[in-house]
């Protein structure tokens, strides 16, 4: 039930204020990318404690410990439990980066701002795949991921028009996220609870305590169905995830080692990346529920891989940077994040699919820290054209298991979907 003086909130008003931590999320690793450089020459730090800073945030650990801790909490006590408290830590987290002074400041900043993002992002593609209608799911889901588009869109552009202020600007960059995380705060009082998630509770009541005793991690790897959907899941969205982390976190080094030194360039071609991205993501949003799913994740992934070897393998200049921004941003938009938000909704059932979010974003982001703790490092010892076929390799195993293994979920009702893998007991 709605707050008292909060206006209720449903249909897509709801997905778009779940789907803003995504906006949040992706606003974040934009804002720490582009503010790097700034803090570093105020503060002094190595490359090493840069690696450090990005391991921890909301691009790898910080999100890891997140979703491990929110995604169970999201089952427990449902997916609005979240959404009361998660931005709130955010908020806090984006002020104290606003404000730092010195570096280990910043350090508490991005810890925070990470634990915030991860514990938020598994209850809002959870939140968002139950409401949907069957027939419009991805289309939904398509939405959480049209905002984490949108966010590093418009934080590249922040970021190029406030560089000449330099550390100013990193820091009202950070401000802008914490007004937009009140205003969702503010929007999502109204939210109401899941339907999914009530009935399952409802059914769990009158069954007893033995119900209840099943829930969490043990019950989510007591079932055969679930290992294999989330090994199927790491091989889709962890593998893709730890190169788009890099990409992220990164992606002003690699260009600065294409041979693009100029912030304010990097900015507006990563700014233009993302609006390509955008652009992909309204295709997945008119296909998703139209053609076959196996097919567009193809040519999604496919495309990623492309844009990769365009920039690392052709001779530097504006030919293979702006193929790379056409082909991997369009590739962001149907590739492995979107269909990662709809396969996981899909393939577990309503009493654990939340934790089953967490336990794989945990897994994805501790992919992505483990890689970010040399990344920079890395790419200077070992150079972009070594470092990139790594990066390519990385991304064709992804390919492979999305193409490969996809499941046959298009149209059908989560309730269906979970008669077919889990049979009458659930």
């Amino acid at each position: 039930m709605a707050r008292i003086g909060a206006k209720k909130v449903t249909g897509w008003k709801a997905t778009i204020a779940v789907a803003m931590s995504n906006y949040i999320e992706s606003g974040s690793i934009i804002a720490i990318s582009t503010s790097m450089i700034f803090w570093q020459q105020a503060f002094g730090f190595d490359s090493a404690f840069e690696g450090l800073l990005a391991a921890l945030s909301a691009n790898a650990f910080g999100a890891a410990v997140g979703a491990i801790i929110g995604g169970p909490l999201s089952d427990r006590y449902g997916r609005k439990f979240i959404y009361t408290y998660d931005l709130i830590l955010y908020m806090v987290g984006v002020l104290i980066a606003a404000f730092a002074v010195n570096q280990w400041m910043l350090l508490v900043a991005f810890i925070l701002t990470g634990i915030a993002v991860g514990a938020g992002v598994p209850a809002a593609w959870t939140y968002i795949a139950e409401e949907a209608p069957s027939e419009r799911r991805a289309a939904h889901v398509g939405t959480a991921q049209l905002a984490w588009s949108v966010g590093p869109a418009i934080g590249f552009l922040l970021a190029a028009f406030l560089a000449p202020a330099g550390l100013v600007g990193a820091r009202i960059i950070f401000l802008h996220l914490f007004v937009i995380a009140f205003i969702t705060w503010w929007v999502r009082r109204g939210l109401e609870e899941s339907k999914n998630w009530k009935d399952t509770q409802a059914i769990r009541t009158k069954q007893g305590a033995k119900a209840v005793a099943g829930r969490g991690f043990k019950a989510l790897l007591g079932r055969k169905q679930n290992l294999m959907a989330i090994a199927f899941l790491i091989g889709v969205y962890a593998f893709w995830n730890t190169v788009a982390g890099q990409a992220g976190m990164f992606m002003p080094n690699v260009y600065r080692a294409s041979g693009l030194t100029d912030s304010a360039q990097q900015y507006y071609l990563q700014a233009f990346l993302w609006t390509m991205t955008v652009v992909g993501t309204f295709v997945f949003i008119w296909l998703g529920d139209r053609m076959s799913r196996r097919l567009l994740f193809f040519i999604g992934a496919a495309l990623g891989i492309a844009g990769w070897v365009v920039l690392v393998y052709l001779p530097d200049g504006p030919l293979p940077l702006w193929g790379f921004a056409i082909l991997w941003g369009f590739a962001s938009g149907i590739g492995a994040q979107a269909f990662y938000g709809l396969w996981t909704a899909e393939l577990f059932a309503t009493q654990y699919r939340a934790s089953a979010q967490g336990l794989l974003f945990f897994a994805a982001r501790i992919m992505v820290g483990l890689l970010s703790f040399g990344f920079p490092i890395w790419l200077d010892v070992l150079g972009l054209p070594t470092l990139g076929a790594i990066l390519i390799a990385i991304l064709a195993v992804s390919l492979i298991v999305g193409t490969v293994w996809a499941p046959d979920t298009q149209g059908k009702s989560l309730e269906q979907i979970e008669r077919e893998r889990y049979g009458a007991e659930v």
